[in-house]
């Protein structure tokens, strides 16, 4: 592939160092010799290391088993690299979309009048479409309604703090 700022930089390189900016080979300073055979060469293969690293493919992780109405349920999302190393990923690097609610973010919001058993949920990579993967995720239909304990019953003495006195509560 041509890559065309390499390809100016190369001859701005090559132009510097065959003599057509003054320097020869024998006068050169120690600086551009020490940049232009060891930095250079690891500079350039260090960025097409970093470039060759791509997301080879998407998956879900979710922290749920089911979706909640009226809520933001996180949905996360993981890129698996082409050396194998996990990645995760946000709305920056992927587009979402769903059957019902809407995303802010990582986020699918349900409203609460939603009636379905379930949504789908796409995720497909910004950079390259053709990567993309597909989840339905059921909601959640038990409602636990439990009641909280009140500060007596979690804290011994009535939820006294030290240095109160019962009059002051």
């Amino acid at each position: 592939m041509f890559n065309l700022k390499l390809a100016i930089f190369n001859k701005a390189q090559i132009q510097l160092f065959t003599g057509i900016s003054g320097l020869s080979e024998t006068n050169k300073p120690l600086h551009l010799k020490l940049f232009y055979y060891i930095l250079f060469p690891v500079l350039v293969l260090g960025g097409r290391a970093a470039q060759a690293q791509q997301i080879d493919s998407i998956y879900f992780h979710l922290y749920t088993d089911s979706l909640k109405k009226g809520v933001h349920n996180y949905i996360n999302v993981d890129g698996k690299m082409t050396d194998g190393r996990w990645q995760p990923l946000t709305a920056k690097e992927l587009n979402f979309t769903a059957s019902a609610g809407r995303f802010d973010g990582n986020s699918l919001i349900v409203d609460t009048s939603f009636k379905g058993p379930a949504i789908a949920v796409k995720a497909a990579l910004k950079s390259n479409p053709k990567v993309w993967r597909e989840v339905t995720i059921y909601m959640k239909t038990v409602d636990t309604m439990e009641r909280l304990k009140t500060m007596e019953e979690v804290l011994p003495g009535g939820g006294r703090r030290r240095g109160q006195n019962r009059s002051e509560m």
